[in-house]
């Protein structure tokens, strides 16, 4: 599925692979050549959860911000924003704080690797630590956007404790440093803030995999995107995705999974004859009545989202009372947008 948007002629024949296809990556990793596989995931990968995404358009949370009077929707994550007005984030901080949500079957095949001794390394741009939930081990992630999991001052670097940030996020208040009384914020990556060290300490692994796995993401922010770059060009990469992005289907190994990334991960298990295996231990990490919701949503995820995204937009500007000097008062001109 979704070959048809390769770049690569069908005349050009695979070179490390049998053929373009899921069918064919299952017989590589059963082929026993395979024991250094590199997971890349994005927002998509949690969507089954009830996480809205980032980019899409119509249903992904920017689009949907971008009927509050903000200077520009990704302003609720931009560290100059935040300095100036906090609350915002707070209160969005308060629909994606980790607790609220659970694994999705992605999830799980990432730690089904990492059981099977398959997982070499897993990058990730989400912030919702569903990866460790789903019981991938902590020392092969690598979350290139931060995380929930620990918080700093924006101006001292004093550590905040995790009781009483998690007590702020659940009342949406903008927590204030015990040393300084500075702002307090997740460690999660704002638009204007460096990657985190263990990024540039990870970069090394794209080179070293013998597979690569990337699923639900745009590509669209660096350094991120260039990772798929950095894998060597007969070891494949396959695309779990709704569409094509970045360069990827541009080399003979390529292989294009289109659609949601539920969907085609349950493929590859099928081909893998690993499907048992994996909804056991999937059902096993969120339980059955999650998993059911999770199944009986997929066929209107995307209306549910929007719904659902309607609400918490429509609370943000209830509890917030956004107006236009937000965006008149000259802080912030069309200029200093980023776009990433």
């Amino acid at each position: 599925m979704g070959q048809d948007n390769s770049l690569i002629s069908d005349d050009v024949p695979a070179e490390t692979l049998n053929e373009r296809t899921l069918a064919a990556v299952a017989d590589y990793i059963k082929s026993g050549k395979v024991s250094r596989v590199v997971v890349m995931t994005g927002a998509g990968i949690s969507t089954a959860a009830g996480i809205p995404d980032f980019r899409s358009p119509g249903t992904g949370l920017y689009a949907n911000l971008a009927r509050l009077n903000l200077p520009y929707a990704e302003a609720v994550f931009d560290i100059s924003y935040f300095r100036e007005r906090p609350e915002p984030f707070y209160v969005l901080a308060k629909e994606l704080y980790p607790g609220h949500f659970h694994p999705t079957i992605s999830h799980s095949f990432i730690a089904l690797l990492a059981e099977k001794g398959l997982l070499l390394h897993l990058f990730t741009q989400n912030i919702d630590c569903l990866e460790r939930r789903a019981g991938v081990p902590g020392d092969k992630i690598t979350e290139a956007h931060g995380s929930f999991a620990t918080q700093h001052c924006i101006d001292c670097a004093a550590a905040f404790p995790g009781d009483l940030i998690r007590e702020h996020v659940q009342r949406s208040e903008v927590p204030k440093c015990i040393q300084c009384g500075g702002l307090v914020k997740p460690d999660i990556v704002f638009f204007g803030e460096p990657l985190p060290l263990a990024f540039q300490e990870s970069v090394h692994y794209p080179s070293m995999a013998d597979l690569v796995l990337i699923l639900g993401t745009s590509l669209a922010v660096q350094p991120f995107a260039s990772l798929p770059a950095l894998v060597s060009e007969k070891v494949p990469r396959v695309l779990f995705n709704m569409e094509r992005v970045g360069g990827l289907g541009s080399r003979p190994d390529d292989v294009l999974e289109l659609g949601d990334c539920d969907s085609g991960v349950r493929r590859l298990a099928d081909h893998l004859g690993w499907r048992d295996e994996l909804e056991a231990m999937w059902r096993k990490v969120v339980g059955d009545e999650e998993a059911e919701r999770q199944l009986a949503t997929s066929i209107t995820r995307a209306s549910i989202r929007h719904d659902d995204l309607d609400q918490l937009v429509d609370r943000i500007d209830k509890e917030l009372g956004f107006n236009d000097k937000y965006v008149d008062d000259g802080l912030y001109s069309e200029e200093e947008q980023l776009v990433p």
